[in-house]
């Protein structure tokens, strides 16, 4: 388990202010972990607490493709069947 940790020397700051930079910050390192294939579509949206629809926004955001060539065809069947299955499941 990776935990980042950094200490920025400001002397005040409201907690919305923090919070939102923390909560961005987020976002920056996780986007740029599943952009270079260190972790999956999948895990991001598990570690965001977002649908695998929101994550394939956020993707398009970061102009991160949803669709992976160093994936098997096995892979990619499985990335698909896991996306109906959420949109049976949200009954779209």
């Amino acid at each position: 388990m990776t935990k980042i940790e950094f200490t920025i020397p400001i002397h005040s700051v409201t907690d919305t202010i923090r919070k939102e930079a923390e909560n961005k910050a987020k976002e920056a390192y996780v986007m740029t972990l599943l952009k270079h294939g260190e972790i999956s579509s999948g895990k991001a949206s598990q570690l965001f607490l977002i649908s695998r629809l929101d994550m394939i926004e956020l993707m398009s955001k970061y102009d991160i493709s949803l669709f992976d060539d160093s994936m098997s065809l096995e892979e990619f069947q499985s990335e698909i069947n896991q996306v109906r299955m959420g949109l049976k499941a949200n009954n779209l």
